[in-house]
C-alpha cells in the first residue's frame, strides 16, 4: 500500500471539525492515539529510512492496535509518499514484549488526542499533542486530498509534505517553548529526539 499525505497547523480545530462535518465527513475515531517507533540499538532501520511502528487507539474501554512498517519517504507533486504495510494486533502489550525480546527498543513515543474523519475518499485527522501546535493530516489519493483541503477552508500554502520535526522546530522557534509530543516529554523526559519522529 502507498501512503500519500500532507499536514498543516490548524488554528481553530472546532471550526475546522465543523466544516468537515458539514461537508459530509464521517467520524471514524475520537480518542487517544499512541505511537511508538522501534529500532535496533544501532538504528539500522533509521539508517535505511524505514519505520517500525506500533500504534494503539484508545477510546474508553475500546482498545485496538496495529503494527506497521514504512519504507523510505519520497516526495511527488508536493505530497509525502511511502510504501506502508500494516496489520491489526489484538494484544499491544504482548507485541511490545515480543519486539523487546527481539532486540528492538523504543526510539520515539508520540501521544495525542485525535478526531479522525473519512471525507470523500480522504482521511482527515485532527491531532492535539501534549504541548505543540494542533495539526491536521490529510491522507489519500491526491484528488481526494485536495477536495478535503477545500472543505477545511485552510490556506493551501499551509499544507506541506514535511515531517513532524519541521512542525516541532517552527513551534519552538515561534514560542520559545520545548514541544512535548508525548506524555513523558511533559515530565522533562528527553530520551526521545524529535528527529526520530
Amino acid at each position: 500500500m502507498r501512503e500519500v499525505e500532507v499536514k498543516s497547523v490548524v488554528p481553530h480545530v472546532s471550526a475546522s471539525v465543523a466544516l468537515v462535518e458539514a461537508a459530509g465527513g464521517t467520524l471514524t475515531f475520537a480518542g487517544r492515539l499512541e505511537d511508538k517507533r522501534w529500532d535496533t540499538v544501532g538504528r539500522e532501520l533509521s539508517a535505511r529510512e524505514e519505520v517500525l511502528r506500533t500504534r494503539v487507539y484508545r477510546a474508553g474501554a475500546e482498545v485496538r492496535a496495529e503494527l506497521d512498517w514504512k519504507g523510505p519517504n519520497s516526495y511527488e507533486g508536493g505530497y509525502k509518499t511511502r510504501e506502508e504495510l500494516g496489520t491489526g494486533v489484538t494484544d499491544p502489550a504482548l507485541l511490545e514484549d515480543i519486539l523487546s525480546r527481539l532486540g528492538y527498543l523504543v526510539t520515539m513515543a508520540i501521544d495525542r488526542e485525535i478526531r479522525q474523519y473519512e471525507l470523500h475518499g480522504a482521511v482527515v485527522r485532527f491531532e492535539h499533542y501534549p504541548r505543540m501546535d494542533d495539526l491536521v493530516e490529510v491522507e489519500g489519493e491526491p484528488g481526494a486530498i485536495e477536495r478535503a483541503i477545500v472543505a477545511l477552508a485552510l490556506p493551501r500554502a499551509g499544507f506541506t509534505s514535511e515531517r513532524l520535526p519541521a512542525f516541532v522546530q517552527r513551534y519552538e522557534a515561534r514560542t520559545g517553548q520545548v514541544a512535548a509530543l508525548s506524555d513523558l516529554a511533559l515530565t522533562g523526559d528527553t530520551r526521545y529526539a524529535h528527529e526520530n519522529a
